[in-house]
């Protein structure tokens, strides 16, 4: 016979937010700025900016269609350019989101929910990003559908072992799981904004969005099952996404490329500019929005480790991978090496040393990493300096190749700046809708940190 399952209380240990709040007032402060927060013209600038600087984007990839990739700085050698370089940036971007909404779960950090559905929509986001540069630097965007296997007449296949078709795989199938993930974790909160709403669109549209979630104990039970499933499934990709987008060098017979450190110390400098993006869109999001009581101290404290670790791998691998030139015993790779350091392109390398190695290093200081205006700075100088990081790696390794007389520099045109810039205010222009269309913050699972909070609505009987 069914009987009655009481539920347990739900409460996670630790000052995770201030005190003072109430199972209502957590409801009504996130759900209030998608609800009942007029338009403010600080949001309405905003996003008008980035969708002015998205339209760098659209006129870059107009021109590009036009008249190919000749437009971009390309040449030979340094047959890679802006595109692959952005394309790495981007993609290492959206790794704090899937680290800090999947890995942090299982570890069960309970600090991790006042921020995880930032870096969920961050995540999502900047691999969209990512996914332009792919079909936009093979010269043929109508043809991209090439890189997909499928059975066709002329029976043409991807070439299986080029990594830019491993590329293919590892980007789409981590963009599908972090999109299920997120929207499967928006789910309880749809109930609630559909609950709050007083306007009858905005119900039904929410309660489609929701689907047909009513906070019973049997909905609560397959909502769990679901996450830690879609969070097992999710933290191989944090690992593998990276590491075959650092096949891309790592296979090629190339000084500078062709070294077996990359994979950790691609996915090392991916969470490491992921953590720094987050702090950097979180702090003035914060701010503007006043919730310093739920977005805590704790929270900035507890990134700026994670950034000042992940900072150190980094600092790491530039050593490593230095001493691997050297004790190569291999000439052009010695010369790879002190071209970085000395060659033309030497100021760029050691600003991304001191963006990268030197600055996070005042992380060690509490004073700083509970600071949010320097923490704001770092997390931008960081930012820059992983472009950087990219940009070196990308082109000190082509510029100078074997042969002196095919040696050639390399130098960006508006349309390489317009193309990234452009992607930069499509990025901006998805987090301002994000934060005026859907909760910022998860709603349900700061309510679960509430001392004595208990999971609200009827409790379905369960058959035993």
């Amino acid at each position: 016979m069914a009987q009655p399952v009481e539920l347990p209380d739900r409460i996670q240990v630790g000052p995770v937010i201030d005190e003072g709040h109430s199972l209502a007032s957590v409801s009504d402060k996130i759900s209030g700025i998608v609800l009942k927060r007029k338009i403010t013209l600080g949001w309405v600038f905003g996003l008008l900016i980035s969708f002015g600087v998205l339209q760098g984007l659209m006129a870059g990839a107009t021109w590009l269609f036009a008249k190919g990739v000749g437009i971009w700085g390309i040449n030979i050698p340094v047959g890679w350019g802006f595109a692959i370089v952005n394309f790495v940036w981007w993609i290492g971007i959206g790794h704090a989101g899937t680290l800090i909404s999947a890995i942090l779960l299982l570890l069960n950090q309970s600090w991790r929910n006042a921020i995880n559905r930032f870096a969920e929509a961050m995540t999502i986001f900047a691999v969209m990003c990512a996914g332009m540069f792919p079909v936009l630097h093979t010269g043929r965007p109508w043809l991209a559908y090439w890189l997909f296997p499928y059975p066709n007449t002329m029976d043409l296949w991807p070439q299986f072992r080029s990594p830019l078709v491993w590329d293919v795989f590892a980007v789409s199938t981590y963009f599908t799981i972090s999109l299920v993930f997120w929207y499967v974790g928006l789910i309880p909160d749809f109930a609630t904004l559909r609950d709050s709403s007083t306007q009858r669109w905005k119900q039904l549209a929410f309660g489609f969005l929701s689907l047909g979630w009513r906070n019973s104990a049997r909905h609560w039970q397959r909502y769990e099952k679901a996450a830690l499933l879609l969070a097992g499934l999710s933290t191989p990709l944090v690992l593998s996404v990276h590491t075959v987008v650092s096949f891309d060098f790592a296979v090629a017979m190339l000084p500078g490329w062709h070294t077996t450190i990359f994979p950790p110390y691609f996915v090392a400098g991916a969470i490491y500019s992921g953590f720094a993006m987050v702090l950097t869109l979180m702090i003035p999001a914060r701010t503007f929005y006043g919730l310093e009581d739920i977005i805590t101290i704790r929270h900035l404290n507890n990134m700026a480790k994670l950034t000042l670790t992940t900072g150190l791998i980094v600092g790491y691998g530039y050593m490593m991978e230095a001493f691997f030139g050297y004790y190569s015993a291999d000439i052009y790779e010695k010369f790879m090496i002190w071209n970085r350091m000395t060659g033309p392109y030497a100021p760029f390398y050691w600003v991304l040393i001191f963006c990268n190695v030197l600055t996070p290093h005042i992380l060690w200081f509490k004073r700083v990493r509970t600071n949010p205006l320097i923490l704001w700075f770092i997390s931008i100088v960081v930012n820059i300096g992983m472009w950087l990081e990219r940009f070196v790696i990308v082109i000190t390794s082509l510029h100078r190749d074997f042969l002196p007389s095919s040696w050639s520099m390399y130098w960006p045109t508006v349309w390489d700046w317009a193309v990234f810039a452009g992607t930069l205010g499509f990025f901006m222009t998805c987090i301002f809708l994000f934060i005026r269309a859907l909760p910022m913050i998860t709603i349900f699972e700061l309510r679960m940190l509430l001392p004595g909070a208990r999971v609200e609505g009827r409790q379905e009987e369960l058959v035993q």
